[in-house]
């Protein structure tokens, strides 16, 4: 049996909130990583649009 498979069958044994705080802590994981690089991938966004806008390369409206 695979670790994966050992961990799977360990978890699905647990009591019913025991396997939703394990998921929510999972999923917590996965969007911590996510994260990061959503923001890393903003700011450099940020950055560029900031950088077109003080070179007079884009020009902006207002929202009205």
């Amino acid at each position: 049996m695979s670790e994966f498979e050992e961990v799977t069958t360990k978890a699905m044994a647990l009591p019913d909130e025991s396997k939703a705080e394990l998921a929510e802590l999972l999923i917590q994981s996965l969007d911590e990583k996510e994260d990061k690089d959503v923001k890393s991938a903003w700011l450099a966004e940020i950055r560029r649009r900031d950088q077109e806008i003080r070179a007079g390369a884009s020009v902006t409206k207002p929202y009205d």
